[in-house]
């Protein structure tokens, strides 16, 4: 398997229009400079399936913006990648961004987690995040941990 699925569950989604093209294009980018050959799954849901998520896998009672779970074992296969609607929305908003920018750079930092990078440690984040940056200036996608004035 070598393809990008994408899933849509919650319709909040479905409003920003070219969205889904926004984000498959931004998995395909991360998951080339990762160098992943195999399949990822995108599934757009809403808070209620994140909040879940989180608390189920991580142990926080909230919904997060964007959750990846790498497959075990599964050969061929990166594992999937899990975004919520109104937390990426309300997120989009208030740092003055459209939500397909966002939204696209929550799949490039999902897919890169699902290739191994972390951003917990000063260190490990002084290789993701540039990384992040560079995927999305190819998209043509302002940095999005520099300050906006």
């Amino acid at each position: 398997m070598s393809a990008i699925t994408l899933l849509v569950d919650d319709a909040g989604w479905r409003k920003a229009r070219g969205l889904a093209a926004h984000v498959k294009r931004a998995a395909q980018a991360a998951r080339t400079a990762a160098r992943l050959k195999g399949g990822i799954t995108v599934l757009l849901s809403g808070d209620a399936r994140l909040k879940s998520l989180n608390h189920d896998f991580r142990g926080k009672n909230k919904p997060t913006n964007v959750l990846s779970f790498p497959a075990r074992g599964e050969d061929g296969y990166h594992g999937d990648i899990v975004i919520a609607y109104g937390v990426a929305a309300r997120e989009a908003k208030a740092s003055g961004k459209t939500l397909a920018d966002h939204a696209s750079h929550l799949v490039v930092h999902g897919v890169l987690h699902l290739a191994g990078y972390d951003h917990e440690r000063p260190r490990d984040a002084k290789i993701m995040e540039p990384l992040e940056v560079k995927i999305l200036k190819k998209l043509g996608i302002a940095d999005p941990y520099k300050a906006s004035a």
